[in-house]
């Protein structure tokens, strides 16, 4: 079995390691793996569930317990990049990842929570901020880049099912030569919530997102939170939304 043992403390030897891809395993490799922190840090606490009331326990940087009030207690199982402890691919996630991102390259969820009445898709940070848009970023576009682009338009404003707009007030849709457009910034949060709702509504689950990050590092992140959030068009959606730190989910028992 290749995987990179020294970065793992815990479950070395779980078949999830056979079926991860290579760029997933490659990122346990480096000094600072934000791969192997979540790993590590999720597994200890999720053997081989967790309660939904434990982590509710971490006091959030953003959000409230009372948001999940209404909610009964769940048992949690956790999705490492889409696979359990045993290797076994989420049941639909590959349709839905069709759906949202077509042919180019899927949308990796580094972390899906599922139990019988919630499903909750959690961003693991560590030392990196939310995802950009590469396409932009290397003067690619198709909205705004005709010239650099191989496409005609982009599937997040074109296409019905992957629609950032239809999720989240985005403005008026890039034209040639717009500024930075909305769509830029919060590329991997959008397509994680897509995602995530897809997978909701196919699993019949109550849908939360929710970002992990370094207590240190939040100030560093909360601006993008937060104009995400607000920029929400589902209250319930945004009502469960919340942000806990490394330090705090190290702390449940």
């Amino acid at each position: 079995m290749n995987h990179p043992a020294k970065r793992i403390w815990f479950g070395s030897e779980e078949p999830i390691f056979g079926a991860l891809p290579a760029n997933v395993l490659a990122n346990f490799r480096n000094q600072r793996s934000e791969n192997a922190l979540l790993w590590n840090t999720i597994y200890k606490i999720a053997q081989p569930s967790v309660r939904l009331r434990s982590l509710l326990s971490v006091h959030p940087l953003w959000g409230t317990k009372g948001s999940f009030e209404e909610s009964r207690d769940d048992i949690l199982y956790p999705y490492f990049w889409g696979f359990n402890v045993q290797g076994e691919r989420l049941r639909g996630l590959d349709e839905a990842l069709r759906a949202v991102d077509g042919l180019g390259p899927g949308t990796e969820v580094d972390l899906i929570l599922v139990g019988d009445h919630h499903l909750i898709a959690v961003e693991a940070k560590h030392t990196s901020g939310f995802g950009r848009c590469s396409r932009y970023q290397q003067g690619r576009c198709p909205e705004i880049h005709r010239e650099g682009s191989v496409e005609e338009n982009c599937r997040y404003w074109e296409q019905e099912e992957a629609q950032l707009a239809g999720a989240i007030r985005m403005g008026d849709r890039p034209e040639v030569h717009s500024e930075t457009p909305l769509c830029w910034r919060h590329y991997q949060l959008g397509r994680t919530l897509l995602l995530g709702q897809r997978l909701a509504r196919l699993h019949e689950r109550i849908f939360a997102l929710w970002a992990i990050v370094p207590e240190r590092g939040w100030r560093s992140l909360e601006l993008d939170w937060l104009d995400f959030s607000g920029r929400l068009r589902d209250s319930e959606t945004w009502r469960r939304m919340r942000v806990i730190t490394w330090e705090g989910l190290s702390a449940i028992d």
